[in-house]
């Protein structure tokens, strides 16, 4: 599945410079949770996210990223993504194989280890209206904030432009 190669936080910092991409990293304690993250919250401005590795029936496999406080219906999901059977998490082996990341530090980041796209990225519709966000740069023992704008443009150029979903209209 995938090429070998595995990217980490350095590589991702350089590739945002060569980009023109201001950020901030902050160093904490790992965080595997979205509940583990309610600490940092004062001390990292914008919007919080949570991200699911999911895979369907046929093991095509998703990435969604969505507002750290959003409920997520599995079976709703399915057939607004296109889920071929039920939607469920992806394995740690997969994670690692096809994203370069271990749970717990599931990034939108780490689409720069996708090389041969056999992931499609999802983004919640409503974070494009926030002016920062903060992700881990493909470890949880960081959290780096950047413009939305920017992260947007970064998976863009890394072949993952993300499919937005308007959570607010999911029946």
């Amino acid at each position: 599945m995938s090429n070998g190669i595995r990217y980490n936080e350095k590589d991702l910092f350089q590739r945002l410079e060569e980009l023109c991409i201001k950020f901030e990293t902050l160093t904490h304690p790992p965080l595997r949770t979205v509940s583990e993250s309610q600490s940092l919250l004062a001390q990292l401005p914008g919007s919080h996210i949570k991200n699911l590795f999911l895979r369907d029936k046929k093991r095509t496999y998703f990435l969604l990223t969505v507002t750290q406080d959003r409920d997520i219906d599995l079976k709703k999901l399915r057939s607004v993504i296109g889920a071929k059977g039920t939607l469920s998490f992806g394995s740690p082996e997969a994670l690692m194989d096809l994203l370069g990341v271990k749970p717990g530090a599931v990034t939108p980041f780490s689409v720069m280890n996708d090389r041969d796209r056999n992931v499609t990225a999802f983004f919640d519709k409503s974070l494009i209206e926030i002016s920062t966000i903060n992700a881990h740069p493909l470890r949880n023992d960081m959290t780096t904030t950047l413009y939305t704008s920017d992260l947007l443009k970064f998976m863009k150029d890394e072949n993952h432009h993300p499919i937005l979903i308007d959570f607010d209209d999911i029946d």
